[in-house]
């Protein structure tokens, strides 16, 4: 095995050889573009050639390789080998072993699944540490001697590496239980709960980029969708996907993906009926209660000639499209097909010659007469009618909604679609109509985060999207914050379309210190969900838990004290007190960014913390962000759970008492409570007291 000096001599060999791939694969679109060949073929070739090319070159200065394994004398096909793995494939030469083994091979399982029980023909695992681009050191764990191995202290100072800016890849922390999921099949869906801090979501995009990796072909066409809770959190996770070699995922919210010009809010008891499953059944009555039945026969004049469908066939048409169609459009224009065959059958029984555009002028004759029965229809017009109509409401609604939620959704006065105002409830409805009228694409796979805050409908729209296809659902049902959000995972399977996908829990926090970890866990009971406490794997932790008459004065003290520890800083409240509290930062000369970017100190609405993690976060007033939604309780865990290192609770008001029930901190923890001077903008004291708690 090399020493650190020979180690970092080939992390240098590994460095020119990308480098080298690089320049190759720029000269090879160049020569590409002189190929000969079809032009299909020229196409692909430098589409491929391109992509690999870009790709390539995005590897930036990330470190060649982050582990290796070395195998025994009795390891079948890789005895005595040992693999480098890294982020990626580095190749020498054509036709030489690789250099660096792309961490989704199937060799590189090895280095993630072996332990001292099952070392799986490994003698040798070893740990690279580093310090920007630069190896430091070097961990191995000798997994056939009989002796437990090391602690892991190179994966536990990576965990708990300070967080600046967006999220990182996990490659060289994923654990057993993680790898596992990342490398379930095309096939499999699944569903994870994961408790704050398990890595459910790194999860979710590791296994974004391993199923590009060993199912490329397959997803080419259809490709893999990212689906997030909101801006800020798909920014955070924006740097992962291309760290790990994969730029052509696409990664959006719901929102985004109904592709909505919102420009209203309902009021909550509308939108709760809007997000109900009952809702799909009422637009399906809506959509198909505009086919009639045909009261007279198809006429259509050709020159001197006039051509007929009677009533009755017609009649049958209409019932048989009805029952055969995938969709409502596809339905009328198999009606409008059998008419103009039927038109066909007659004139060519007289020696018609019934070309093209014959056929295309008939189809055009006709058309008119089938609207009569069969409408064209458009989403936007349909639900702006249904809305404004009462009656015809009252009629797609009857046995589904009582009167209350049909006043609830209705409109207080008629609108044309045009002069619509839709909610974000609306753009769910409108993509559902949309759907029952024709169909849309669909991606080869769907991963969704924060799936528990969907709505039924919301659920739907998913579907559609990942008809034939599998889907990572990734949520936790103890932060369900919204309305409409789920409390049993099967339930909420059902209306993703996979009510037999496998469920499986990860309850060990990677991220979370215990120390905050066991101060969260006090709000599960009150949650009423099913879900096992959280267990930290972290040993280092700070909670400290502030009373103070002036908010504002504090939170610039907690911020001022945080800015001499190394990493970010996330200032969280609810969403009304967060303005005042900026302003004071400000004020203090502290430079305050959004969620969305990429400072040292972030002012974070209480509803837009889901996902993001801070090294070091300061909660203002527990009590306020429990009072502003009905779901407050679920939001302060959210909340509370996006410390990395350390977190600071400031308040004036009782802390709630799921907090305080069995003492302020954790059990176990050391305590102090002392007074402690908190100094205000204009130079005055104010009395406070602290309490700390130390992991």
């Amino acid at each position: 095995m090399r020493d650190i000096d020979a180690e970092r001599a080939y992390a240098d060999e590994c460095r020119a050889a990308l480098r080298r791939m690089v320049t190759g694969a720029r000269e090879n679109v160049a020569v590409g573009e002189y190929t000969w060949g079809d032009r299909f073929t020229a196409e692909s070739l430098g589409f491929c050639l391109k992509t690999l090319a870009r790709d390539l070159a995005e590897e930036g200065d990330n470190p060649p390789f982050f582990g290796l394994i070395s195998y025994g004398a009795d390891a079948g096909e890789h005895s005595r080998q040992t693999y480098y793995l890294g982020r990626r494939h580095i190749a020498d030469a054509i036709g030489r072993p690789p250099m660096v083994i792309d961490w989704r091979a199937p060799v590189s399982a090895t280095f993630y699944q072996a332990s001292d029980v099952r070392p799986r023909g490994i003698d040798t695992r070893r740990r690279f540490g580093w310090s920007a681009n630069t190896l430091t050191s070097f961990e191995d764990e000798h997994l056939r001697t009989g002796v437990p191995s090391a602690t892991g202290e190179l994966v536990r100072r990576e965990i708990e590496r300070a967080r600046v800016g967006p999220m990182r890849d996990i490659v060289a922390t994923i654990q057993p239980e993680q790898d596992t999921l990342v490398r379930t099949g095309l096939d499999t869906s699944v569903c994870i709960q994961g408790a704050p801090g398990t890595g459910k979501t790194a999860v979710g995009l590791h296994r974004a980029a391993f199923l590009l990796y060993a199912y490329r072909s397959r997803l080419q066409r259809n490709g893999v969708l990212v689906l997030g809770p909101n801006r800020a959190f798909l920014h955070y996770i924006s740097a992962v996907l291309p760290t790990l070699g994969e730029v052509d995922v696409e990664q959006t919210t719901i929102e985004q993906l109904l592709d909505r010009d919102v420009r209203a809010t309902d009021e909550p008891a509308g939108a709760v009926v809007k997000h109900d499953i009952r809702m799909a059944e009422v637009l399906r009555n809506a959509v198909y209660a505009r086919i009639g039945r045909p009261g007279q026969p198809v006429v259509a004049s050709d020159q001197s000639y006039k051509w007929r469908v009677n009533q009755h066939e017609f009649a049958e048409m209409v019932s048989e499209a009805e029952a055969d169609a995938t969709s409502y459009l596809t339905g009328r224009e198999r009606v409008i097909a059998r008419v103009v065959a039927a038109l066909q059958r007659q004139a060519e029984s007289r020696g018609q010659n019934c070309n093209g555009a014959w056929l295309r002028r008939m189809a055009r004759a006709v058309a008119p007469q089938v609207d009569a029965v069969w409408p064209n229809l458009k989403a936007d017009e349909l639900l702006a009618e249904l809305l404004s109509d009462a009656d015809q409401l009252a009629a797609a609604a009857a046995g589904l909604l009582s009167e209350d939620e049909q006043r609830a959704i209705s409109w207080s006065r008629p609108r044309k679609a045009k002069s619509a105002r839709w909610t974000a409830a609306d753009a769910v409805l409108l993509d559902e109509i949309s759907a029952l009228l024709e169909r849309g694409a669909t991606y080869g796979h769907v991963i969704v985060d924060e799936a528990q805050d969907l709505s039924p409908m919301q659920c739907r729209a998913i579907t559609r999207r990942s008809e034939h296809s599998s889907i990572t659902i990734l949520g936790d049902l103890a932060q369900g914050t919204t309305p409409w959000a789920a409390t049993d995972w099967r339930a909420q399977l059902t209306h993703f379309g996979k009510p037999a996908a496998e469920i499986v829990a990860l309850s060990t926090g990677y991220r979370v210190p215990a120390t905050v970890v066991e101060l969260a866990n006090r709000l599960l009971t009150a949650l009423h969900v099913d879900v096992p406490p959280t267990r930290s794997f972290r040993s280092d932790g700070r909670l400290t838990i502030t009373r103070a008459d002036d908010l504002a004065v504090a939170c610039v003290t907690a911020v001022q004290d945080a800015l001499g520890s190394e990493g970010s800083i996330g200032v969280i409240a609810a969403d009304h007190q967060l303005p005042a509290l900026t302003d004071a930062l400000k004020a203090a000369g502290i430079e305050v960014s959004a969620p969305e970017d990429d400072g040292r100190v972030a002012a974070v609405p209480a509803t837009l913390a889901k996902g993001l993690e801070y090294d070091h976060v300061i909660v203002i007033e527990p009590a306020e962000i429990i009072a502003a939604e009905p779901r407050g309780l679920n939001r302060l865990y959210v909340v509370l759970t996006r410390a990395v290192s350390r977190l600071d609770v400031v308040h004036s008001r009782p802390l709630p008492d799921e907090l305080v029930r069995h003492g302020a901190l954790a059990p176990g923890s050391s305590r102090t409570a002392h007074p402690v001077g908190v100094r205000g903008a204009g130079g005055e004291v104010a009395a406070a007291d602290r309490l700390v708690g130390e992991r």
